[in-house]
């Protein structure tokens, strides 16, 4: 199948696991790649099937994915979502000398266990916040007690983003603890880190490693930082609170210790570390969360300031020869808006129609570009609806600044309708006038 993006190439294919925003801002920068002929998703979104070939089949259906892999005969498979790396298909894949970029599934522990990545953290020294581990024998308000609000109570399982409750009503995380204790066993309890958050993505394998331009998102789904947590309302990259200070100090002290880590296992960790960070007052940066897949939707804002060719680091990072070819980047700003469903972070109205302007070709500026990724969106009966809560985002690339990123952004988001879909109206506040 031809697309309007498609380059030519140089005969080599790649196939995509996922079907979300962080997968369509993959499958963009694959596609522009000179290396790249084909790009096959799956199973894809509505913006995916713009530039490459959709295939519908689960990214969790493990067997199926492998099975993809090995009739296209691809030469690279990028994992996007976490839960089939946890599921072992990195380790199918290379079963069959199919280089896969994510993680075997020992190395995808650090983030479907958080049990297990907090024991890591603490065995190599690298900061983090404290733990209490309870369970149905634990004295619940002596522990509730002990550090006192805002409570952080994290379950011990891969729970799509909803496993985490962070809360000052003493009664709301008693009754998560209890309710987690009850389903999975245990939970944990973490003391509150005060700072600033952000997102440091590390293209890692053993040979060496590299951080990709930090970004930093918007959780809540409110504006001001207010509500509910959110897989993520919108996000900017770089990021100004990485200072270089602060960078230097997150790569000594978080990033390499974990990489000899992990470096030094039977099989060595291949693919993107995500070291959530947060930077407090003095500019000491601690270890919010590892995830082990790019994040979303920090995804969109970073891998388009990657100025060498993406095909080319995936493929070194999935043949542990990262060493041998390090990426650039250009020194542009990144801003990403995310147009939620009604009723999202709860149960999302789906199969709505979406109308104007949802074309993924980067509409070009002077000194400027913005494009829409796509997520929770699918074309049915040759109409385009949403089918998810985050249904998609407007990103704005600018040379010129961020401000002008954000004017891109919020330009391209308003040429797009959906039913009851609302937007944060302040991405970027903490660097940005409103």
């Amino acid at each position: 199948m031809n697309h309007p993006w498609s380059i030519g190439g140089m005969g080599r294919s790649v196939l995509v696991v996922g079907g979300g925003g962080r997968e369509h801002a993959l499958a963009i920068g694959l596609v522009e790649s000179p290396s790249v002929s084909s790009v096959h998703v799956a199973p894809g979104n509505a913006g995916t099937s713009q530039i490459a070939t959709n295939h519908d089949i689960s990214a969790t259906d493990v067997e199926a994915q492998v099975k993809l892999a090995k009739s296209l005969d691809v030469d690279l498979v990028v994992v996007g979502p976490e839960a089939p790396l946890v599921a072992g298909l990195s380790d199918e894949l290379r079963k069959i000398g199919i280089p896969s970029f994510g993680p075997h599934a020992a190395g995808a522990m650090l983030e479907g266990s958080k049990d297990f990545a907090k024991q890591v953290m603490l065995d190599l020294g690298i900061p983090t916040a404290s733990v209490q581990h309870l369970t149905i024998d634990s004295d619940l308000d002596e522990a509730v007690d002990r550090w006192g609000a805002p409570w952080v109570v994290k379950r011990d399982v891969l729970a799509g983003g909803k496993g985490v409750v962070v809360t000052e009503d003493r009664g709301e995380a008693i009754d998560f603890i209890q309710t987690s204790i009850n389903s999975d066993g245990m939970v944990l309890l973490e003391e509150f880190l005060s700072g600033e958050e952000a997102s440091m993505l590390v293209m890692m394998d053993e040979s060496g490693f590299v951080a990709l331009p930090c970004s930093q998102d918007h959780k809540r789904v409110g504006e001001g930082d207010v509500g509910l947590n959110t897989g993520g309302m919108g996000a900017y990259a770089p990021a100004p609170v990485v200072t270089p200070e602060v960078h230097a100090r997150a790569i000594s002290e978080i990033v390499e210790p974990m990489h000899a880590y992990l470096s030094s296992q039977e099989i060595p960790y291949r693919g993107c570390l995500y070291v959530g960070l947060m930077i407090d007052s003095e500019g000491s940066p601690s270890v919010v969360e590892y995830n082990v897949r790019f994040g979303d939707p920090e995804t969109q804002v970073t891998v388009p300031l990657i100025s060498s060719d993406l095909f080319d680091l995936l493929l070194a990072v999935a043949q542990g020869n990262l060493s041998e070819s390090m990426p650039s980047f250009s020194d542009a700003h990144a801003l990403t808006v995310v147009l939620s469903a009604e009723g999202y972070p709860g149960p999302p109205v789906k199969g709505r129609l979406i109308t104007g302007n949802v074309s993924a070709d980067w509409i070009r500026s002077p000194d400027g570009k913005c494009t829409i990724h796509h997520a929770g969106t699918s074309i049915v009966d040759g109409v385009l609806i949403s089918t998810g809560g985050r249904v998609l985002a407007a990103t704005g690339i600018s040379s010129d600044s961020l401000e002008h990123a954000r004017e891109l952004a919020y330009q391209r988001l308003s040429d797009v309708q959906l039913e009851g879909s609302f937007f944060r109206r302040d991405i970027g506040h903490k660097v940005l006038k409103k």
